[in-house]
């Protein structure tokens, strides 16, 4: 990847910077004045803090003084009362002052940057999201915008106020006695560059074990997504057995890093120690060599035991930085790459009027070294109709993702009504092509938002036709909530048959120029699939259609049908056409409607190409359940029972 493409950008998406110092200075500026009055309010908090051993210092100096109890005692000890009083009002007042702009702002800062980061990713490609865990994704999501208030928090609520406490303890110490001042001064940056040290050496072992626990959680939600399939491959133990290998490895990191941090807890208690004794020691030693007061002696010892106090967990409060900071680093470097595609600077939003579909000398791979189509061209007029067979890995999926623009080519362009797609935006293309999937993805939302995705503003009423012409409203009026009822996570509480007539409905409402089907009868029994046959039929008037398919008998009516291989097209024509020319197309119509075995080279292609789906990436990210939906014989009516009553 050049320069000039490095990083990328969607139009319109944030303009989040791809490193962590700079993506938290981003949300720092769009809060800059509560983050102003935060740091007011600690500096004047603390500030009081450290000055009440100086107040105490002051009243202990007036009563040693005093030679009797009178009336003049109560109007000397008036001034540092007063202080006291102040300083301790201060404290509660501008401490929770801080307080309550930590709790108006955190919630708002977690949400822009969780808003943020999921309108960066909305962007990423078909490419980067098949490589990742979605629930590691959101995970990171979720542990980055928390990552920068936590970061910041630390930063203002410890380290800011721990300065401002160095600073003026060491002035308060400086003017009792100057050797106290230097003793504070000398261990203080001592301690800080010791424990800054110790930390930055620990900082590997906390971000192995944010990587690891990010990991499980991936896993874990993977795990459950799929539970389904685990226990109908009876793997119940397996996945367990193979949780506990991911939970070793993260105990592992998880020991490195406390490990490591208990050896610095050793140092920083053994450091405070140190300073308690000294301090103690050498006031003693002050006060009875007369070169200080009581009352100074008095300062000295609990503005010691105050630094102790703040200083004691600096090592661990750096450790914390460093976590936070890993955490916002590792979402981040995930997130915040480059998108893939984009649309063009002059991307028009163009109408799809006819649906003309055009490969002109396509080349693409998904990778350098794996070449799927060269120079490939083929046109589809508008409003045919076209079925895609071939063998396994031939290419049929690989079409559909190119015009769907899951995936960039590489050479050529595809046309559609005579305009290059990637001079469209994406939205624009998208809104104007309908897919039907093998295996269709839903919402944990109502059946009625489910099948309204496809026009948002479509009526009640059309949503109840949509539901019709698929074959679901009478499955669905079954249920209790009816329309309102919702589906389950991915649409787990209904049938692979039901599902699938969700999203052929969600198509019908759409209602785009451009139909792809891609499997979309394969859970469906035989007598629902020839009723929604016959629906899709009717949707198809007018239309430009694609149909991807294994099954041949879904696809012989069809205008044309288009015969890959290896990423070419070997044959072309209507069913009758391709029959009469006895190639590959007639071996395979005659394994599925003959049953007889093949014993020819091609024959035992075909045998594995009939058995087996497609080992190239699919526009439906499949998943082991549906797997076993394609090895299951067709279902009869009794397996389409919905399982939300």
């Amino acid at each position: 990847m050049d320069a000039s493409t490095e990083f990328q950008r969607a139009p319109g998406v944030p303009l989040l910077p791809e490193t962590p110092f700079r993506f938290i200075c981003y949300f720092i500026a769009r809060y800059r004045w509560w983050y102003l009055a935060m740091v007011v309010f600690e500096t004047i908090n603390s500030t009081c803090g450290i000055l009440v051993p100086y107040a105490t210092g002051q009243v202990i100096k007036a009563v040693t003084q005093a030679h009797e109890h009178s009336l003049a005692l109560v109007t000397g000890l008036r001034g540092p009362l007063w202080l006291f009083v102040g300083l301790s009002i201060g404290e509660v007042i501008f401490s929770r002052a801080g307080g309550r702009c930590q709790i108006v702002l955190g919630p708002r800062q977690r949400q822009t940057v969780t808003r943020a980061l999921y309108a960066y990713l909305q962007h990423h490609s078909h490419r980067y999201l098949s490589n990742d865990f979605a629930g590691a994704l959101a995970h990171r999501i979720s542990e980055t915008s928390l990552g920068v208030s936590q970061t910041l928090w630390t930063v203002i609520f410890d380290f800011w106020p721990m300065a401002i406490v160095f600073g003026v303890a060491i002035g308060i110490l400086g003017h009792a006695h100057r050797a106290l001042a230097e003793l504070l001064g000398l261990w203080s940056v001592g301690f800080v560059g010791i424990s800054f040290w110790l930390a930055m050496r620990a900082r590997p072992y906390a971000v192995a074990a944010a990587a690891a626990r990010s990991e499980t959680t991936g896993k874990v939600v993977d795990a459950v997504t799929n539970l389904t399939s685990t226990r109908l491959f009876a793997r119940l133990g397996f996945e367990r057995e193979y949780l506990d290998s991911q939970l070793k490895k993260e105990l592992r990191a998880v020991r490195q890093s406390n490990g490591y941090s208990e050896r610095v807890r050793w140092f920083q208690y053994i450091a405070a120690a140190v300073l308690k004794i000294g301090v103690l020691y050498y006031a003693l030693r002050l006060w009875g060599n007369g070169e200080i007061t009581v009352a100074e002696f008095v300062v000295a010892c609990t503005t010691a035991l105050l630094i102790i106090n703040e200083a004691r967990n600096l090592s661990r409060r750096f450790l914390e930085f460093f976590e936070y900071f890993g955490n916002v680093a590792n979402g981040v470097h995930t997130i915040i790459r480059p998108h893939e595609i984009v649309d063009r600077p002059q991307a028009v939003a163009a109408t799809i009027d006819r649906g003309r579909i055009e490969f002109r000398d396509v080349s693409f791979g998904y990778t350098p070294d794996q070449a799927i189509f060269q120079n490939l061209s083929v046109t589809i007029p508008a409003g045919q109709r076209v079925g895609l067979v071939g063998f396994s890995g031939s290419g049929k999926s690989t079409f559909v993702s190119l015009i769907l623009r899951l995936y960039d080519v590489q050479g050529g362009a595809i046309l559609i009504d005579g305009t290059d797609i990637r001079a469209m935006t994406q939205e624009s293309l998208h809104g104007q092509l309908s897919l039907i999937p093998q295996d269709p993805n839903l919402f944990h939302r109502s059946l009625m938002e489910n099948i309204r995705y496809g026009r948002l503003d479509a009526t009640e009423d059309e949503v109840i036709d949509a539901a019709r012409k698929s074959h679901a409203h009478d499955f669905v009026m079954q249920i209790k909530d009816r329309y309102e009822s919702l589906v389950g996570e991915r649409g787990v509480k209904l049938s692979g048959g039901q599902r699938q007539r969700i999203a052929i409905a969600r198509v019908v409402v759409k209602n785009a120029p451009i139909l792809i089907l891609d499997e979309a009868t394969s859970s469906l029994d035989s007598i629902t699939e020839q009723a929604i046959q016959e629906t899709l039929d009717e949707v198809m008037k007018g239309k430009t259609v694609i149909v991807v398919a294994h099954r041949l008998s879904t696809i012989a009516h069809l205008d044309r049908i288009l015969v890959f291989d290896q990423g070419r097209i070997v044959e072309d024509g209507s069913h009758t056409q391709l029959l009469a020319q006895g190639g590959s197309y007639h071996r395979l119509w005659s394994r599925q409607a003959g049953g007889f075995e093949l014993d020819d080279g091609a024959g035992a292609r075909l045998d594995r190409a009939t058995q087996a789906e497609d080992d190239e990436p699919s526009v439906s990210q499949e998943t082991p359940e549906d797997v076993i939906g394609h090895d299951r014989a067709p279902k009869d009516d009794r397996d389409e029972q919905l399982k939300l009553s």
